[in-house]
């Protein structure tokens, strides 16, 4: 009798092993199904999102930034925030560079205020964000560069409804407050505060009741996306995947292509660690009765300047 219980519990000893492997085997399908499955949605987002400008139909330009992504040179991007509703194309209510440099693992993040008085190709002068219902994404693209006077290698726009719904499938950002204010019903104290996405749409809004204007407001909108560039690099936010690409690609237009999101995420993504922000100075001027943000040649040249020694290799 005992002989045969040991037995028993010998073949239970030997077949253990095969179980674990069984098990863990198992999870592998899955996982390798889900991450297939994840990156076949990743394209799909990707191929909706991607809206290439008439410059793209130019093969020098792919040529020259398949240079630049092989020798790890810095890109800039111009991230546009926009009110777009039906019957009405809008403006952008957000102008934001950011220039990211692999080489030196760092990040400028450029706030443009939207009424900087600028010249517009073929328009003349006027504020910055009209660029934008005068002859959209190109438009504003060909703006900054002449204005700047630095390449801008790719465009993100972002619907300000997909940047509400973005933040709460990111389940919320945290940012430190510097100046309490209430906007839109919502109450803002000082200190570290934790948002939801509509609560950080009204927080970047505001800007009437902050003494610095649009210089406060741009601050404010720095903050809330470098918290979502960290959320959105947290492994709690890639098991939300598929409802933040299902906001992506119904609220996001870019020029990148798959590859390119590729090689950003892989070569570029540690220059989110050391993200340094710019202001630009000015002030306000009344012209023929309308409110423009002027800045001064010599701070236009600062900040040309800052950006471009940024840009340079290690």
């Amino acid at each position: 009798m005992d002989s045969r219980i040991e037995k028993r519990n010998e073949k239970k000893k030997r077949k253990w092993p095969y179980w674990v492997v069984g098990i863990i085997l198992g999870f592998v399908l899955i996982i390798g199904i889900y991450l297939f499955y994840i990156y076949d949605k990743v394209g799909d987002t990707v191929e909706v999102m991607h809206e290439p400008l008439a410059r793209d139909e130019n093969p020098d330009r792919q040529k020259e930034l398949d240079s630049i992504f092989s020798e790890n040179n810095t890109i800039n991007i111009l991230l546009l925030g926009v009110d777009e509703r039906e019957d009405d194309k809008g403006r952008s209510d957000t102008m934001i560079l950011m220039s990211l440099n692999p080489q030196t693992n760092a990040m400028k993040m450029l706030s443009i205020p939207r009424d900087t008085y600028v010249d517009i190709p073929g328009r003349g002068k006027d504020k910055i964000n009209h660029a934008y219902a005068f002859g959209g994404v190109g438009l504003s693209v060909q703006t900054v560069e002449e204005n700047f006077d630095v390449p801008v290698h790719f465009y993100v726009k972002v619907n300000m409804e997909g940047f509400q719904q973005g933040i709460d499938a990111l389940g919320g950002v945290t940012v430190t407050n510097d100046r309490a204010f209430s906007q839109g019903g919502a109450d803002f104290p000082i200190g570290e505060i934790k948002l939801d996405g509509e609560e950080a749409l009204k927080y970047i809004r505001m800007r009437k009741g902050d003494p610095r204007g649009d210089i406060g407001r741009n601050e404010r909108q720095r903050n809330v996306i470098r918290a979502a560039i960290g959320e959105a690099a947290s492994f709690s936010s890639i098991t939300k995947i598929t409802d933040i690409l299902g906001i992506l690609g119904g609220n996001v237009k870019t020029d990148l292509k798959m590859d390119q999101m590729q090689t950003l995420f892989s070569d570029y993504r540690q220059t989110r660690t050391n993200i340094d922000t710019m202001e630009i100075s000015g002030s306000g001027q009344m012209i023929d009765g309308i409110w423009y943000y002027i800045v001064p040649d010599e701070e236009m040249n600062r900040v040309q300047t800052e950006i471009k020694e940024h840009m340079k290799a290690k």
